[in-house]
């Protein structure tokens, strides 16, 4: 990978085309703060950009991570990064931190929890605050990937906050989704929502090296709970693997399923139609999100919005005639 070089001032979309597609990371790095921005003309340049990095991009292999708070994603994904970048693989990781819904910060500490991955010339690290969204998933992770796939990456990791519907929402932008596991299955599938073992291409039980004497039950138990669920192919059904991210204990293993997968989903051409899904989904998302900004932006919804919220905090309508009202006063703005 090419040496970083300083950008001291603010880029063309040119030179950060240019700077992308030589894998420059400096550049990559200003790419995705562009994509990022929500300033107007931020956004329009991010376009600009997009269009000219998309027939080079869709080549990477996009693979989500899920799991709850402390299962070890982190460590987990430094052992696998490291392990493809030895096999001269180009991993960038896409940890997507939670933000605070009071003041809207956010940690970023994926990238100091992975050291030895941070470090790597093959690997490209990027810490995004959720910024409030639903799920805790970065409104511009899809066209992030874009960018980091035009640089050459091929394998993209997706890291999910692991709460709320973040899953699904990485599921719709990935080629595969796999969901880390604690053993104690017992316990943990009591509180477990059904809909992150449907969503799983595989699950793989992590902390192998910790929990021995756990790990058959465990594995017994989540293969149960895949067994009574429909498969989202009829040429996959999902597996269940014991790995440790700590020792990188059955890491190999576990990608050699996710290139099975690959392969498997390349030939019945179901991966083709997966993308194809997520295009469309990505575009109602757009279009749901364009629509909410521009309500709010409206002047006389502005205008109007306040008078509606005291009346309603004062009982004197309900929240569906709120809503009426706010409709019929943005609809006649849109109208004139």
């Amino acid at each position: 990978m090419p040496e970083v070089k300083q950008v001291n001032t603010r880029p063309s979309v040119k030179d950060l085309f240019e700077g992308v597609r030589s894998c420059d990371r400096a550049y990559i790095g200003r790419a995705i703060t562009l994509i990022e921005s929500r300033n107007a003309q931020h956004q329009q340049e991010a376009q600009q950009l997009l269009h000219l990095l998309l027939p080079f991009a869709g080549n990477s292999q996009r693979v989500g991570i899920s799991g709850v708070p402390g299962v070890g994603k982190s460590t987990f994904i430094e052992s696998l990064g490291s392990m493809l970048t030895g096999d001269n693989h180009k991993v960038a990781v896409l940890a997507v931190d939670p933000s605070s819904g009071r003041t809207g910060g956010s940690i970023l500490g994926d990238k100091t929890r992975m050291d030895k991955l941070s470090a790597d010339q093959n690997a490209f690290i990027r810490p995004s605050p959720s910024a409030g969204v639903l799920g805790g998933v970065a409104r511009a992770t899809r066209e992030t990937i874009v960018i980091l796939e035009a640089a050459g990456f091929d394998t993209v990791i997706v890291e999910t906050v692991g709460t709320g519907q973040s899953e699904t929402m990485v599921s719709d932008m990935v080629d595969f989704f796999l969901v880390l596991m604690l053993p104690g299955a017992g316990d943990e599938l009591q509180g477990i929502k059904k809909g992150i073992l449907e969503l799983a291409d595989m699950v793989a039980v992590n902390k192998a090296d910790v929990f021995e004497k756990k790990i058959k039950q465990a594995v017994n138990s989540y293969k149960s709970a895949l067994h009574i669920m429909s498969d989202a192919n009829p040429d996959w059904h999902p597996p269940v693997v014991v790995c440790s991210g700590l020792t990188g204990t059955g890491v190999p293993e576990l990608w050699n399923h996710i290139e099975k997968h690959r392969r498997i989903m390349t030939n019945n051409g179901a991966r083709v139609i997966r993308r194809q899904t997520q295009r469309l989904t990505w575009l109602k998302t757009h279009v749901q999100e364009r629509l909410l900004e521009d309500f709010y932006r409206n002047k006389d919804i502005i205008e109007k919005i306040s008078h509606v919220k005291t009346n309603l905090n004062d009982s004197k309508i309900t929240v569906s005639n709120a809503v009426n009202m706010l409709l019929a006063t943005y609809n006649k703005s849109d109208v004139n």
